[in-house]
């Protein structure tokens, strides 16, 4: 069992990390014992922080939804971060000067028409409570020198949240086959990635569902009009300056934005 106080002075140091654009040695290389618990505990001090810093939460996100992501890391749930309001970019330049090593994937966000409270929601009840699904792409960008983490380190470091594209196209989530929504993934013309909707835990509500019964585990719920990241259709692809992004959806458009130092 970890102290509060220690818990405080780690989410500190992430948050100066991400402030200050500089990679710090993973959190169990000093301190091997800490648990799942004790990183999602970090995580909310570290939510804390930002909010007294004045920043508001736009979304939640799920992180580790594929398989194979879930048996590299001997884990048998996703794990949760937020995504805040600074995160969210709408003029379609990503700044790398205020990042460290972002990579990009493509993802399916979902917009909740009514709360959603667990335990025992599954994809219907998902599907539902669902008002809107939009394309999105996440940028991850772990403070964790060479992306090296373990599971508590990332969840402690907010999953790695940095910034996020929302796309245009807003569909109900009955218009379309959302495992069978397909993806591709392009930097400077080259494909890099491409996946269907199915890649996030055989189904992107089914992400949206454990959140809610994750959640429930702490007398937490979803509320009406929330925005949530059900986790990457695509794998991570490392970015650098100068690059040109470009990914499209069936059925839900595309997005497209410049990697630049410079917003001018």
């Amino acid at each position: 069992m970890q102290s509060e106080l220690l818990y405080k002075r780690l989410a500190q140091k992430l948050v100066d990390a991400e402030l200050n654009r500089e990679e710090v040695v993973k959190l169990t290389a000093e301190y091997p014992e800490l648990t799942v618990e004790d990183g999602y505990r970090i995580q909310n001090e570290l939510v804390s922080l930002k909010l007294e810093q004045g920043h508001r939460i736009f979304a939640s996100k799920m992180g580790l939804t594929s398989q194979a992501k879930m048996k590299q890391m001997n884990v048998h749930e996703p794990i949760r971060g937020y995504i805040f309001d600074y995160m969210n970019i709408e003029d379609g330049i990503l700044p790398i000067n205020e990042l460290i090593h972002p990579k990009v994937e493509a993802e399916i966000a979902f917009v909740l028409s009514e709360d959603l409270e667990g335990p025992g929601i599954n994809e219907a009840h998902v599907l539902t409570s669902t008002d809107y699904v939009v394309p999105a792409l996440e940028i991850i960008d772990s403070r964790y020198a060479q992306f090296q983490f373990t599971l508590p380190d990332v969840i402690a470091d907010n999953a790695s949240s940095s910034r996020v594209f929302i796309g245009s196209t807003w569909r109900k989530p009955e218009e379309l086959e959302l495992d069978l929504v397909g993806v591709t993934l392009s930097i400077n013309g080259e494909l890099k990635d491409l996946g269907a909707g199915a890649a996030v835990l055989g189904h992107p509500a089914h992400s949206v569902a454990m959140l809610a019964n994750m959640l429930a585990r702490e007398g937490r719920k979803l509320h009406k009009g929330d925005l949530i990241l059900s986790g990457g259709i695509t794998g991570s692809h490392q970015l650098r300056e100068g690059d040109v992004v470009s990914a499209k959806w069936g059925g839900l458009g595309s997005i497209e934005f410049v990697v630049k130092t410079d917003r001018q």
